[in-house]
């Protein structure tokens, strides 16, 4: 028996040998046409004996030529999946159904479903939005949401969906060029990522909300610092609206990154201001602030660098402790951004060690409530605007986040899927199928910048409208007059639903000054507006 299985495992390599004897045989004593047989075979035999003798793959030296046959399927896989296992409504990072409607509306053409739901409504976790008896005409105009605090002298009229930051180079030119012309077209905002203002994003003139990393592309010094004249510089351009100070990332928060030398050309290094050819590394944390008050003073300093103009910080949560303490350093120093994006841990345009992407940072649903109650809670709410940007890709995903207390919402993924990305999850290796995720220019002339940027329009304008839609229909004129209580969920196999009113803890406002409740008071006592770590 151990026998034939030692046959079998090198049944391959023994079939390839004998084939290329014969062929080889017959090509030398008979027609040359052999040699086209013969020529193939060997080639395999040589690569079974190589197998054998190699040492980095086990599988292969115990199965030589059989063993190739396990890396190819393995290299098909995700395509197997998405395409004849997966259904509709399971796939994961976005499901098909939510593809084919992201698809249809960039497309222009209507995203409906016949013959009911796909969905178990009475499965743990269903959650709903509740109708009305007496819905209410939908408004003809979108709604803007204006951001700018008390401080702010040049207010941006926000729409309620934006595209989210991706930069120049994790994207390809004409994916940004897609992005930022849809949305001049469409009037909503451009977030342009911490990579820096390239040509790409002010060609179309769109509406910029310049984001700012820890590598302070854009605005550095030649120490890799913050420059604060040429920070002035690039803030006072008019297509520059707001400057969002980005402290972490929902795909990898705490997590710094490392652009090698062999990829910072020329373009890269004067988009960046780096020297080219020269690897930059751009740390977990701010070299300018180390404190709650320091991160709020320097926002005050970006504000007036910046001319009046919003500036904002954009975080994925960890600790409420963190947050509560930047609370109390805004009510200390008397000194509030304009606007906070909260970036979920579901978010994923940026390629991140699994571990992080896992299980590290807090989901956009835990993270912005956490932000919304403690500005709440501290008397703070109504000087500052809430971003919320996490898998943000329907009508359905807007009106619940506003619902949970944000004032617009932010996509980036369901951006990339209106300019033709497909989720082949390859954002990362430069080999992106469609242009989108690459700097390979091949690749990236596939995409049409005049025929995406128009669906770029068309998806935000039609998600919009069904944000809308979906308002109107829950009896409201305004997102304004959503509420927690008007979001459900099933919560057990029984049958019973709860209302994110009752499931979860909302504040009154300035309760926390006035005597938090039990349930903040450990968190209220420990945060320090001159520590982020208690």
């Amino acid at each position: 028996m151990n026998t034939l299985r030692s046959l079998a495992r090198y049944c391959g390599l023994a079939v390839a040998t004998a084939a290329a004897a014969l062929a080889t045989a017959l090509a030398l004593t008979g027609s040359p046409w052999w040699w086209v047989l013969a020529v193939p075979v060997l080639g395999l035999t040589a690569l079974g004996v190589w197998d054998v003798l190699q040492r980095q793959h086990a599988i292969l030296r115990n199965y030589p030529l059989l063993g190739h046959a396990r890396f190819m399927m393995e290299s098909i896989r995700p395509e197997l999946q998405q395409y004849f296992v997966e259904r509709n409504f399971d796939g994961r990072p976005f499901d098909r159904d939510v593809r084919d409607v992201v698809y249809q509306r960039a497309k222009g053409a209507e995203a409906k479903q016949a013959f009911g739901t796909e969905r178990d409504v009475y499965a743990v976790g269903h959650e709903f939005l509740t109708s009305s008896m007496a819905p209410r005409p939908m408004p003809e105009h979108p709604p803007a949401v204006r951001v700018g605090g008390p401080a702010c002298t040049q207010p941006y009229a926000m729409a309620l969906l934006n595209v989210s930051a991706m930069s120049f180079g994790a994207l390809s030119a004409h994916a940004v060029l897609a992005l930022n012309k849809g949305a001049a077209m469409g009037r909503f905002a451009h977030d342009t990522g911490e990579g820096g203002i390239s040509e790409y994003h002010l060609r179309h003139s769109g509406d910029l909300i310049w984001q700012i990393g820890t590598g302070y592309f854009g605005c550095r010094t030649p120490g890799g610092t913050f420059d604060p004249d040429a920070f002035a510089a690039m803030a006072a351009h008019p297509n520059v609206k707001c400057v969002l100070l980005k402290l972490s990332q929902g795909a990898k928060p705490g997590i710094g990154g490392v652009l090698p030398g062999a990829k910072v050309d020329a373009e890269i290094a004067g988009i960046r201001g780096v020297p080219q050819g020269r690897t930059v590394v751009s740390p977990p944390h701010h070299r300018v602030f180390s404190t709650p008050r320091e991160l709020i003073r320097f926002v005050a300093r970006m504000r007036d660098l910046a001319g009046g103009k919003p500036v904002g910080f954009k975080l994925c949560v960890g600790d409420r402790v963190q947050v509560l303490a930047v609370c109390k350093a805004m009510l200390a120093e008397g000194v509030t951004p304009d606007f906070i994006v909260i970036d979920g841990a579901e978010g994923g345009t940026g390629a991140a060690p699994l571990e992080f992407a896992d299980q590290v940072g807090m989901p956009l649903t835990e993270g912005l409530m956490t932000v919304h109650n403690a500005l709440v809670g501290t008397g703070l709410r109504d000087r500052i605007r809430i971003g919320a940007s996490g898998k943000i890709a329907t009508g359905a995903d807007i009106v619940k986040r506003l619902a949970q207390g944000a004032d617009f919402t932010n996509a980036a993924r369901s951006m990339m899927f209106a300019i033709g990305c497909i989720q082949a999850q390859a954002c990362h290796t430069n080999a992106c199928p469609v242009g989108v995720a690459t700097q390979d220019p091949r690749r990236a002339r596939a995409l049409d910048v005049a025929d995406k940027s128009e669906r770029v329009r068309r998806y935000q304008q039609a998600t919009v409208r069904s944000a809308q839609q979906i308002i109107a229909s829950m009896g409201l004129d305004d997102p304004s007059q959503l509420h927690p209580r008007m979001v459900r969920r099933r919560v057990s196999v029984d049958g019973a639903i709860r209302s994110y009113a009752e499931l979860h803890e909302w504040l009154e406002d300035k309760q926390l000054l006035n005597g938090p409740p039990s349930s903040w008071q450990a968190d209220w006592a420990a945060a320090d507006p001159d520590r982020f770590n208690p």
